[in-house]
């Protein structure tokens, strides 16, 4: 923080990562396949409502629109923590990591379990993560996106190319605050981004260990061929 901020200004900050939460907790998957489909996209597939599993219950256009919807909610957190604090490196970080959380477990998808216990349910975060760098530094779409891309199709594993984009991330502000045109805190946004990833990705790891996670792309069409 480059000077010291007024008390009415400090109080802004818990607003702004609580609206952070409440923006990204938006089930923009769950809203576009029940109005294509009429079917609820947490009972199908994976049960999570980001663009893969929306591509899953409603096709291509309905993963597409879900993901675009999904990466701009982190987008605009980062530009309202920085419209409002613009030396305030930190937050700018705080604000899409929270939005992260909320669309991962999205306050407006509480369930109770089998044992009566309260959960949240969502995504698991990899478009907001996008989204979030974005915001901090617009030129990182063009980076992210078509390597992310190239992780999916070519390593054949969504989960994998979700956490390649928050490595990705953190690459990109390691090389931009390394040149001095980029905050170092900035770079702590992909690490943080990758740890949230990772937490809700466990079931996909697992299966990754265990040889049985969903192959697409590439090498889902190699191994379909093969066994022809």
């Amino acid at each position: 923080m480059s000077q010291e901020i007024p008390l009415r200004m400090i109080l802004l900050i818990p607003l702004i990562i609580l609206v952070s939460y409440l923006v990204g907790s938006i089930p923009f998957g769950l809203v576009i396949v029940r109005l294509k489909t009429g079917k609820d996209i947490r009972q199908i597939e994976s049960g999570r409502t980001g663009g893969t599993n929306a591509m899953r219950a409603a096709g291509w256009g309905a993963g597409i629109l879900t993901a675009v919807l999904d990466t701009c909610k982190a987008t605009v957190c980062v530009w309202l923590a920085r419209w409002i604090f613009p030396d305030y490196y930190w937050l700018h970080v705080l604000a899409p990591t929270v939005a992260i959380i909320g669309h991962n477990y999205s306050i407006y998808l509480i369930e109770r379990g089998e044992k009566g216990w309260v959960h949240l349910r969502g995504g698991a975060g990899g478009a907001p993560s996008v989204g979030g760098s974005i915001g901090l530094w617009f030129p990182s779409l063009f980076f992210i996106v078509p390597l992310g891309g190239l992780l999916l199709y070519f390593v054949g594993y969504a989960s994998v190319a979700t956490m390649g984009t928050a490595a990705i991330s953190f690459l990109i502000f390691l090389y931009r605050a390394w040149i001095g045109v980029s905050p170092w805190e900035y770079v702590f946004y992909g690490l943080i981004a990758e740890i949230v990833l990772i937490l809700a990705l466990r079931p996909n790891i697992k299966r990754l260990f265990k040889g049985n996670e969903r192959l697409v792309g590439w090498r889902a069409r190699r191994k379909k061929t093969s066994q022809l």
